[in-house]
């Protein structure tokens, strides 16, 4: 039986880089700010997937040892993020799966197992004009 909660993965070192508000000073902090960010799509959902939703974020690099919170589980990945997002699509064979990326190459790839792909505005909106 399918699981009726969406399963949300999101790229944390595409998303975050996706906005140039300072996020090289301090990738840790970045990314804590986007995982808090996502807290509410947990019960919300995304645009097309109503909540509730699982939210999964994989971090890599600098942004290992960020932690889960609630409605957020953080996956640090042991070596590539690209490769621990595939591995999580390809295992949620069973349930509707969305990936939160730009990258075209872990697109195609987690497409090959079912998943969809948004981009990072789909959870982190471009800051207004003239904000750095």
């Amino acid at each position: 039986m399918p699981s009726e909660r969406t399963l949300v993965i999101v790229d944390a070192a595409n998303v975050v880089g996706s906005v140039p508000d300072g996020w090289w000073r301090d990738r840790r902090a970045a990314t804590e700010r986007l995982r808090d960010a996502l807290v509410p799509l947990a019960s919300a959902g995304l645009p097309g997937h109503p909540g509730p939703a699982e939210l999964v974020l994989v971090v890599e690099g600098r942004a290992r040892g960020v932690a889960s919170v609630p409605g957020v589980l953080v996956d640090p990945a042991p070596e590539s993020g690209d490769d621990r997002i595939t591995e999580l699509a390809g295992a949620a064979a069973d349930r509707v799966c969305v990936v939160v990326t730009a990258d075209r190459e872990l697109r195609r790839r987690v497409e090959e197992h079912g998943a969809r792909c948004v981009g990072p505005r789909t959870v982190r909106p471009a800051p207004p004009a003239g904000t750095p």
